[in-house]
């Protein structure tokens, strides 16, 4: 299995630290609004490759956390009145019950970083002890950026690069533009612990290193994140970790893209965020998934207007053989080792869930032969096969008869399902040029009181007057 490692910016054989163990951490949400399809995205894809890791054979240990203390959630607990722990309690549970709504699994270890906090400080406290780190009269700490001969080796930036990139607050005590910090110190109506330094709370960075250390200890696999949290946050990650440790931190960085809306970043002051809630309030997790998941990881996802009924429509396509299965009394639960082969080969290079969503359509088009055949032997098989291996992607879990009824629901709520089932049968019928059957089932649309109408984009249904 190669995976795609950004610290050395290749694919390499993905080789764990001991022997079958692997210690994975992902870059969780900083809880200070709803849940969107980015932090969906990120969740989604971490789980997999976990799940994928399992598959393999690997004894994984996974953990995410959550972010519940942060400047913008200080700024959302004065907006709300809702006191800043309160609110971060609050979003917490509601984002759990939206992933879970979404079938994305617990990871083993949740962390939080109030829960962290002794960590923490025992963290900078040794980092300042190295000479990495230094406390300012006003009872701030920072990292000491220059102290740490490889800053810069995650995002390929120098020093000098990341001097002008980075934005240059007005902090007199700092003794270089790039230093970072390590604990804040207190300021009034917000949230503080006490420290060595003074009444404070931490800075971003510190907060996953120290849960990482809490979780895993000195080393892990691999750490995953958002391709935007490349600079500075993994690189600072990296800098504190090693510079108090002196051992590699992570062996492999994975970073996923992220979302853009109609070719545009995604973002609240674009007005163009993607709640997972209206997501889910419109699909069924599966076509989110699958929508999703057409795209190689690392690459950017453009939401366009028709991503996800494109996803729909090619899983009522699914779904529908699925149904024709049931009816034919195949039990769908034989096995096809090459399915599950090609499965494995695209997931082994780099977890390539758009070359194993691609594999599907050639799956259920033999299928669909099958079972017009009355080969239910190999329908069976086939089928069998594509629900065991694909459910680690989250797909095909739902009866075929309570997929295909949503789906009609969301495409017309006056149409009925098994008219819509009709309807994608003939769909696939003319894909496969089967001219007979694509009549027949027109015929039966008809009888049941709906017009067909072809478009280049599929089909639509009317109800027939009277």
């Amino acid at each position: 299995m190669r995976i795609y490692n950004s610290l050395t910016r290749r694919k390499e054989e993905f080789v764990p630290l001991s022997a079958n163990e692997v210690k994975m951490y992902a870059c969780g949400i900083t809880v200070s609004g709803d849940a969107h399809i980015g932090h969906a995205y990120q969740a989604l894809i971490y789980d997999i490759i976990r799940k994928y890791l399992v598959k393999k054979g690997y004894a994984v240990r996974y953990a995410r956390n959550y972010t519940d203390v942060d400047d913008k959630i200080i700024a959302r607990s004065h907006e709300t009145g809702i006191p800043a722990d309160k609110y971060a309690e609050m979003m917490i549970e509601r984002i759990d019950g939206e992933m879970r709504e979404l079938q994305v699994d617990d990871p083993d270890i949740w962390l939080k970083a109030t829960e962290t906090m002794d960590g923490m400080i025992d963290f900078i406290s040794r980092l300042i002890e190295k000479g990495h780190a230094y406390a300012t009269p006003e009872g701030d700490v920072y990292f000491a950026v220059d102290s740490f001969p490889g800053y810069g080796k995650l995002s390929g930036r120098n020093l000098e690069d990341a001097r002008e990139s980075v934005r240059i607050e007005n902090e007199e005590n700092k003794r270089s533009p790039l230093d970072f910090a390590l604990w804040k110190s207190a300021k009034p109506g917000e949230p503080s612990w006490e420290s060595p330094w003074g009444a404070g709370r931490p800075g971003w960075h510190i907060e996953c290193s120290a849960m990482n250390l809490k979780a895993f200890g000195e080393q892990i696999d691999i750490h995953g994140g958002g391709r935007d949290l490349v600079f500075p946050h993994h690189e600072n990650e990296i800098a504190q970790t090693e510079a108090l440790t002196g051992k590699q931190f992570a062996k492999y960085w994975i970073h996923n893209g992220l979302i853009k809306v109609n070719g545009q970043k995604m973002s609240k002051s674009l007005g163009n965020s993607l709640l997972l809630s209206d997501l889910l309030a419109r699909y069924s997790p599966e076509v989110i998934k699958f929508a999703l998941l057409q795209t190689n990881y690392r690459g950017d996802i453009n939401v366009t207007d028709s991503l996800f009924p494109d996803a729909e429509k090619h899983l009522v396509s699914f779904y529908t053989v699925l149904a024709d299965a049931e009816k034919a009394g195949v039990p769908m639960t034989g096995s096809a080792p090459e399915v599950d082969a090609e499965f494995d080969k695209a997931m082994d290079d780099d977890f390539n869930t758009a070359k194993a969503l691609a594999d599907l359509f050639a799956v259920f088009r033999e299928s669909a032969a099958a079972l017009r055949n009355g080969d239910l032997a190999r329908a069976d098989a086939l089928l069998g096969q594509v629900k065991k291996t694909y459910s680690l992607l989250g797909l095909f879990r739902t009866p075929p008869a309570d997929f295909l009824a949503r789906a009609a629901k969301e495409k017309s709520s006056d149409i009925p399902a098994e008219v819509v089932a009709l309807a994608e049968r003939r769909a696939a019928a003319k894909r496969e040029k089967d001219w007979a059957t694509a009549d027949a089932l027109r015929a039966e649309i008809t009888a049941a009181g709906y017009a067909v109408k072809d478009s280049r984009d599929g089909y639509t249904l009317e109800k027939l007057p009277g």
